[in-house]
């Protein structure tokens, strides 16, 4: 009986023991580090953070000066953009359709600056410069979104200013209200679609490898050259698509003006032609600085992409440019200088009475 008795508890002992020796043993049996590497690799992207590095210097005073010069050449458009939508919405002198599109395009500046300038300024003070799965995703579709949409934005100035010079008494049938709010609307709908297949094409590609993004922001051809797969068709539809709505929108542009170039060379008057060129001038350079960038930055292959040159040229069409165009627009442009004078003068003219009411009552 006692011999049984100790039988018995030297196999309860074992039982634990064994099962203990069963799991070390499935853990440590050959290929299971591989499955372990294999269900690590499998967990979501989305745990990821893209760091991502500005690129421009490691000194932290310079990159200090850097915040405060690019918070200022951030701000300052931001500011006058958002006084200049006011100002369009508020004034009736400045509800025609050439101020219209002025208008969207001032908010579409402000909306793909914002996209990335806050960012890019917070990178410049942070120890880690590094972004989550979703803000990458957000800031590429946003940016992709108001870059193609303003493309078609500048098309339709372009198309105004010809209806403008060169049918002027046809003006009001080919740019009426209903073909404003048509281009507007197909302008944010073409910038809608392609920024969501780029992100959806985009996103979809394994990124095994480096999570280190060598530009200041989640554009789309430094994330292609981190992906560990075939990435023939995203370079094929970038360029596709891209090109489709910058060529044809630069066609627009450039039917628009050689039109209105013909046009100048009939008026005889020397005053006639000088202000038909002012009207166009400006426009004409924003639209030319703006293409370069771009056909610059996306009609390419990434075999041919040079980070450090994108970036400064991206730099320049996404931090500096919205800045470009306020003051093309607005400080060279009478019909608001005006608007802006009246504006302040009926202001200053509201608080004299309120003054000269309070001061009667008293």
């Amino acid at each position: 009986m006692e011999l049984h008795q100790i039988a018995k508890r030297l196999q309860k002992k074992q039982v634990p023991q064994c099962k203990e020796s069963l799991q070390k043993g499935k853990k440590s049996l050959p290929g299971s580090h591989l499955i372990k590497g294999k269900e690590e690799n499998s967990k979501d992207v989305r745990e990821k953070r893209f760091h991502i590095f500005v690129g421009f210097t490691d000194s932290l005073p310079l990159r200090i000066t850097l915040f405060f010069i690019f918070l200022i050449v951030y701000s300052l458009p931001v500011v006058g953009n958002m006084g200049l939508i006011i100002l369009v919405n508020t004034v009736s002198s400045l509800q025609t359709p050439m101020y219209y599109f002025l208008g969207n395009l001032s908010f579409l500046d402000i909306s793909y600056s914002t996209a990335i300038t806050p960012k890019m300024l917070a990178n410049f003070l942070a120890a880690r410069k590094s972004i989550s799965f979703y803000g990458c995703v957000v800031q590429m579709l946003f940016f992709a979104c108001f870059a193609d949409a303003e493309c078609l934005i500048l098309a339709a100035m372009a198309y105004d200013r010809y209806a403008a010079i060169c049918s002027p008494l046809l003006y009001s049938t080919l740019v009426s209200r209903r073909v404003c709010l048509g281009l507007i609307v197909l302008a944010y709908f073409c910038g809608s679609v392609t920024s969501l297949v780029h992100v959806s094409l985009t996103f979809r590609l394994p990124f095994c490898g480096s999570n280190v993004v060598n530009h200041f922001f989640c554009d789309i051809p430094p994330l292609l050259a981190l992906a560990c797969a075939d990435t023939h068709i995203n370079e094929l539809l970038l360029f596709a698509l891209c090109g489709t709505i910058q060529i044809s929108t630069f066609l627009v542009i450039f039917v628009s003006y050689f039109s209105i170039f013909l046009t100048m060379l009939s008026i005889k008057s020397s005053g006639g032609r000088s202000k038909t060129f002012s009207t166009c001038a400006s426009h004409l350079t924003a639209v030319t600085l703006f293409y370069g960038t771009l056909l610059f930055t996306y009609l390419r292959l990434t075999t041919s992409y040079g980070p450090d040159s994108d970036k400064l040229v991206v730099l320049f069409s996404t931090v500096t440019f919205p800045m470009f165009n306020l003051i093309i627009y607005s400080f060279r442009n009478k019909d608001v200088k005006n608007a802006l004078a009246k504006r302040y003068l009926k202001r200053k003219e509201k608080k004299k009475k309120l003054y000269e009411q309070k001061w009667i009552f008293k």
